[in-house]
């Protein structure tokens, strides 16, 4: 079996992991075992934070619909299940969207679930 030099794959999985912990403080960024370390934990990091983020913005949204639904004299449980009464179909995001550019329209939508 012919021998095999592993330099030039070491190498280049060494500066892909080196090219990863870019702008890491200390020697997670220059020497490779810190760096592994650290990439390791800076990937698990934002895959958990990404699906946090998305939890913090249905939390937003949610805060501005309460907020403005309120304005117009509805909580904002009673404002969905009126919505759902009504048979309006328009996810949070958008309803946050109305409140905050369209005050107008979504005043509208909270006529129409008082209705309901």
């Amino acid at each position: 079996m012919p021998r095999v030099k592993r330099g030039v794959t070491a190498r280049r999985r060494h500066k892909k992991v080196l090219k990863l912990t870019k702008g890491h403080r200390g020697t997670k960024y220059s020497l490779y075992r810190r760096a592994h370390e650290s990439m390791l934990k800076s990937l698990s990091y934002s895959y958990r934070h990404r699906r946090e983020r998305r939890r913090d913005l249905r939390q937003l949204w949610i805060t501005r619909i309460n907020a403005a639904a309120r304005l117009g004299g509805l909580s904002y449980s009673r404002f969905i299940a009126g919505l759902n009464r009504a048979g309006i179909a328009i996810n949070r995001k958008m309803l946050s969207e109305l409140a905050v550019k369209d005050p107008a329209a979504f005043s509208q939508l909270v006529e129409l679930a008082k209705e309901a």
